[in-house]
Formats: C-alpha cells, sequence, structure tokens
C-alpha cells in the first residue's frame, strides 16, 4: 500500500499492446485448440486465402500461437509451472513490503511507553519508514538497469536484514527511527523490484494473472507480521515483557523480519537474471536461453522481438517532459494524483500501523487487540482474491464505486461510535454496548470495501491511464503522491486520534465520499480496452466537461 499496494516502475507495467499479426505457421496437432485456426475465424481465413496461403494455416491468438496449446501455460504444462514459480519467488519481496508495513503495529504502544514519547514522536517513529520507502523506490530503478534485477534483490534483502536486527535493539527512538529508514529503503527497493521481475519474466498470454501474486504476497505479509505480533505478546504475557535472552517481545517482533528478508536473499542467488535486463545489456544468447524454459518454441521469437520493440520505446521516451497547462503538469497526470491521494485519505494505513492501540484506546483488552488485527489481516488476504477474480469482469468503475460506498458508509459508522467512548474513574476507555460490536464490525466492513476496491483498482489503472509516452514518469509522479499521502496520514493519526476521534474518522468518511463523486463524474470505465485506447477516453471526458 505504499502505500501497502506496492509501487509500480515503468518496466513493471503488466499491461501490454498485442498487436494483431497474422503468421502462417503449421497446422496444430490432433487433439489441440483450433481457437487459433484460420478455419475458426472467417475473416481470418478470408485474409489468409487473399495473401496466397492456406486458408487452414493457424493463426496467433491469444490463447494459441501456431502450435502452441490453449493451455501451455497452465499448471499442467512445464512452462506455466516455472513461470509461476519464479513469480512465487519474487514475489517474496512484496510478503517484505507487507511484513514491514505492519510489524510495527503490535509495538507502538510499547515503543511509546519505553521510550517515553509523545503523540508527535510515536507518529514520526511509524511514519519515517515510509520516506525511507519512497527514496528506495526512486533509485530502485536506476540500479537495476545498472546492475541487474537480482543484484539490487540481494541489496534489498540484506538492508531489511540489517534493519530488522538493529530495530529489534534500539536504545532510543531517534536509534530505532534510523533503523525505521534503512528498513524502509530495502522495502522501496523490493515493492519496485519484485514487480518488475514478475512482468519481466512472465510469458505475455499470463502475464497480468502473475503481476497480482505481487499484490497477493502484500497481504500475506501483513498477516504474516500482525500474526507473529499476536503470538510473541501472547506467549510473554504482554507486548512490553520480556520474552527470550532478557529481550521484550515488542523487540522480537522487528527480530522476526530476518527469517523472511534470508529468505529473500538466498532466492536472489537462484532465479535468473531478467531476460529484459539482459537484452538491454546486449546479451541476447543468455536471454534467449531463459525464454526457452518459459515460452514453447513457436512463440520464442515472438517474445524477443515485443520485448526488443519495448526497449527501444522506452529509449525513445526518455526524454518526455510531463509539464502541461493544470498547475503545471497534464491534465491526465493530476488524475493519477488525485486517485492515489483518495486511496490513502481514506486511512486504511491507520488500521494496519495502529490497529492494536486503536483497539486498546477504546477498552479492548491488549490480547483482544492483537486477535483483532490479525482477523482483519485475513480479511484483507480474501477480498484481495476477490478483487483480482472481479476486476476484469465486472469492470473498474462499478467496484470503485461500491468501495467507496462501503468506506464511507462504515468510517461514518466508526466515528459515531467513538461518539460514545466513556472514561471510568481509572482512565479506562470503554465503548458501551451496542456501539463497541458495531466499531468492530465497521472497521472490517472498511478493510473488505477498501482492499475489494480501491486497494489494488488504483494500481490497476495507474497501469491503464496514462499514454505509453510517458507512463514510467507519470507512474513515478502518482507512486511518490502515494507515498507523502501516506506518509501524512500516518504521523498524523496519533496526534489526532487523543484530541478526538469521531472528528478522525469523520475526515477519513468525508475523502470517501468524494472518491465517490470524483469516480462517477471524472474516471471513465477502461475495462476490456487495448491500453492506448484509454488516453482518448479522458480526452472525450475533458471536451465534454468543457462544452
Amino acid at each position: 500500500m505504499r502505500s501497502l499496494y506496492g509501487v509500480r516502475h515503468p518496466i513493471s507495467d503488466p499491461q501490454v499492446r498485442i498487436t494483431g499479426t497474422t503468421r502462417r505457421l503449421r497446422m496444430p496437432p490432433p487433439g489441440v485448440s483450433s481457437h487459433g485456426s484460420a478455419r475458426a475465424d472467417p475473416i481470418l481465413r478470408t485474409r489468409a486465402t487473399c495473401r496466397g496461403g492456406d486458408p487452414n494455416a493457424s493463426v496467433t491468438s491469444m490463447n494459441s500461437t501456431g502450435s502452441i496449446p490453449a493451455d501451455a501455460f497452465s499448471l499442467r504444462s512445464p512452462y506455466g509451472r516455472r513461470a509461476i514459480g519464479l513469480s512465487v519467488a519474487a514475489a517474496v519481496g512484496g510478503f517484505l513490503f507487507g511484513f514491514d508495513s505492519s510489524v510495527i503495529n503490535g509495538a507502538v504502544d510499547s515503543i511509546s511507553q519505553d521510550f517515553a514519547l509523545n503523540d508527535v514522536i510515536t507518529g514520526f517513529v511509524v511514519a519515517i519508514a515510509l520516506l525511507g520507502c519512497a527514496v528506495g523506490a526512486i533509485i530502485a530503478g536506476n540500479l537495476s538497469d545498472r546492475w541487474g534485477r537480482l543484484r539490487v534483490m540481494f541489496l534489498g534483502a540484506i538492508m531489511f536484514f540489517v534493519s530488522s536486527i538493529g530495530a529489534g535493539l534500539a536504545f532510543s527512538a531517534w536509534d530505532l527511527a534510523l533503523w525505521r529508514v534503512v528498513g524502509g529503503l530495502g522495502i522501496g527497493i523490493a515493492s519496485v523490484v519484485a514487480p518488475a521481475y514478475i512482468a519481466e519474466i512472465a510469458p505475455r498470454q499470463i502475464r497480468g494473472g502473475l503481476a497480482s501474486l505481487q499484490q497477493l504476497a502484500i497481504t500475506l505479509g501483513i498477516f504474516a507480521a500482525l500474526l507473529s505480533d499476536a503470538l510473541l505478546a501472547n506467549s510473554a504475557g504482554g507486548a512490553d515483557n520480556v520474552l527470550w535472552f532478557g529481550l521484550e517481545a515488542w523487540r522480537w517482533m522487528f527480530l522476526v523480519g530476518v527469517i523472511p528478508s534470508a529468505v529473500y536473499g538466498i532466492l536472489s542467488f537462484t532465479l535468473p537474471e531478467s531476460p529484459r535486463y539482459l537484452i538491454a545489456k546486449g546479451r541476447y544468447d543468455q536471454a534467449r536461453e531463459i525464454f526457452a524454459r518459459l515460452v514453447p518454441p513457436a512463440d520464442l521469437d515472438h517474445t524477443i522481438r515485443d520485448l526488443q520493440t519495448a526497449i527501444e520505446t522506452d529509449r525513445k521516451n526518455a526524454g518526455v517532459s510531463l509539464r502541461g497547462p493544470v498547475l503545471g503538469l497534464q491534465r491526465i497526470v493530476w488524475v493519477g494524483i488525485i486517485l492515489s491521494v483518495f486511496q490513502q485519505f481514506v486511512g486504511i494505513n491507520v488500521i494496519f500501523y495502529y490497529s492494536t492501540s486503536l483497539w486498546q484506546s477504546v477498552g479492548f483488552d491488549e490480547s483482544d487487540s492483537f486477535t483483532i488485527s490479525v482477523v482483519t489481516s485475513i480479511t484483507n488476504v480474501l477480498v484481495t482474491l476477490v478483487a483480482i477474480f472481479l476486476v476484469d469482469r465486472v469492470g473498474r468503475k462499478p467496484i470503485l464505486l461500491t468501495g467507496s460506498v462501503m468506506m464511507a458508509v462504515s468510517l461514518g459508522l466508526m466515528a459515531i461510535s467513538f461518539v460514545f467512548s466513556e472514561t471510568d474513574a481509572e482512565g479506562a476507555v470503554t465503548l458501551p454496548a451496542p456501539w463497541g460490536p458495531i466499531a468492530l464490525v465497521a472497521a472490517n466492513v472498511f478493510v473488505v470495501g477498501f482492499g475489494a476496491s480501491w486497494g489494488p483498482l488504483v494500481w490497476v489503472l495507474l497501469g491503464e491511464i496514462f499514454p505509453s509516452r510517458i507512463r514510467g514518469k507519470a507512474l513515478g509522479v502518482a507512486a511518490g503522491a502515494q507515498w507523502i499521502a501516506n506518509f501524512l496520514i500516518t504521523i498524523s493519526f496519533p496526534a489526532m486520534s487523543s484530541w478526538s476521534l469521531p472528528l478522525t474518522y469523520g475526515m477519513y468518511a468525508a475523502f470517501a465520499a468524494l472518491s465517490f463523486f470524483y469516480v462517477l463524474f471524472r474516471i471513465p470505465e477502461t475495462k476490456g480496452m487495448d491500453i492506448e485506447q484509454t488516453e482518448t477516453l479522458f480526452l472525450r471526458k475533458d471536451a465534454k466537461t468543457a462544452s
């Protein structure tokens, strides 16, 4: 997201424009689907005949290219299994991202107490990692183009490994903040390189599905972090109690991060280098050898040609500017920025950074607060799967609108619930019935609404709405806006919540309501469209508004 939902780099864009080319190839063997044959399509059959070709010859299609069976990239196929295996391994970077985003959730109160921090400094220590993430994401693209994807993966793993140890052994708030920045750098690098590697290693026929593994890995990382927090705190009898070797449980929450970072570092030595990087460096034989294990022979040359064309296009567009008439930027760039800001200003990261502290502040004990956070993270995983399933079936706009309504209503209910909180003589805060259960249900409905809509779909739209000539730079600007919005929400929540929880959640509800109207009036549907057609949708939208 920077965000919890990752930062896309131009080279990670899973959307690929596939041009309709008709190639004369041999007939598919008996038993193979004929969906790609000229006989199956009278238009293609006519084209083949007019060109003097055999009208029964096979032609390329999305599912079958010449002698490529329709199920060539399924789990039953060695090509599909290899591509999925490599993508799962690379997606460990997304797992690290999610883990780092939420691991501090269970430690916030203990850090604040042990280091005697006020609300402002507590928010700063939590949010400072996001600045490291932003810098890491910015430098990752150039580093991976110079050194290769795998070396940069290893660098990100090392930085997160070191920061996990440093944060676990921190002796002051500023020492902890420093290690949080180091870890943020590593996570920012992983958030760019992991989806880039998946997009570059995956055959184009299944690239979109494999690219979604990064999103799923992030949600699984969030779940693992919150689960490990709960297990460690419950084992010690509290996050601030000593667990092992004289160290408190909250310190072990950070130290556990060495395990996924070590796994990611080891995997960087076992994966093949990105074929795109190899071709860009002129190492064509090595790239061909890798692709030969991932795509059938009949599609090998086509795949390499597509990649060479994409690399040349990127080089030609390197000097393109984003400058335009709307406050110095092109109008479409502002669309991406506004979508990114809305995604963060509904307050989703408050749930994943502060939920344990939040539930304790309204009367739940520590153990129950950890359990609630774990259940919320499981919900997030499940609804992400739902979003992946629905996005190309229902469309972007209906899902976003539905999500906005769910978020606005649930956040509004949370704001109303906190109005009725009570403080007893000892200073303990509680939510009387029925407002406690209402707030709990509303928080999970909010996660469902966000996780099934604005969480993943904003990234889908950002990959679609920008024209190819500016896509890389525009994605960088939109991602930067998301990091900044994330930082502002994260650093402000402790101080705002101590002032007024009802007004804080009321503000998030207002942004969710505004997001509904923005999508309704400003965002057209892009489902099923060629990626280069989507720019014209926004131009027509602007023309109608002007008239």
